[in-house]
């Protein structure tokens, strides 16, 4: 191992070691690391280009065939509503089925179903509710059949449907 040493002010030939730290290698290597995540930022962010729509709030339309679920976190566990009676996950699943299978049958069949004539879930909510409450019951009526699953939201105060 070396030291620098440098003269002694006064001239009188004694050598003191120099306290300067060579910051060059601390450069270099900060500039390699810079570019190094310059390469690799783009590589490990990756997106995909989508074109979100302009609507803020938008209506929701109620047809008759829509259930409506309201789901709360309750004292002994997950609440689940279908309208106004309370169920567990057999029954959901079960109602779920029975009345996706009636409209089916009034419609004349599978092959006599639109898009437009599916039924929807609509699901409400509690704020403080578990996501593990929420999750269950999409499974279940998605398993039973329904494809389309929505959330309704109650908008802030003072907020109407716009749109853009």
């Amino acid at each position: 191992m070396s030291m620098n040493i440098a003269p002694a002010e006064g001239g009188d030939g004694s050598e003191i070691p120099m306290s300067d730290i060579n910051t060059t290698p601390l450069v270099d290597v900060m500039l390699v690391l810079l570019i190094i995540f310059l390469i690799t930022v783009p590589v490990v962010i990756q997106t995909v280009d989508v074109e979100l729509p302009n609507v803020r709030l938008a209506p929701t339309a109620t047809k008759p065939e829509n259930v409506s679920l309201s789901i709360r976190s309750g004292a002994d566990g997950c609440e689940v509503y279908w309208n106004q009676t309370r169920v567990n996950a057999q029954e959901l699943y079960d109602r779920a089925a029975e009345r996706l299978e009636s409209l089916i049958e009034r419609a004349g069949g599978v092959e006599n179903m639109t898009e437009d004539d599916l039924p929807e879930v609509h699901i409400r909510g509690d704020v403080r509710t578990p996501w593990r409450c929420v999750g269950g019951p999409i499974y279940m009526m998605q398993r039973a059949g329904f494809a389309r699953v929505g959330f309704i939201s109650e908008p802030p105060p003072g907020i109407g449907i716009q749109r853009l």
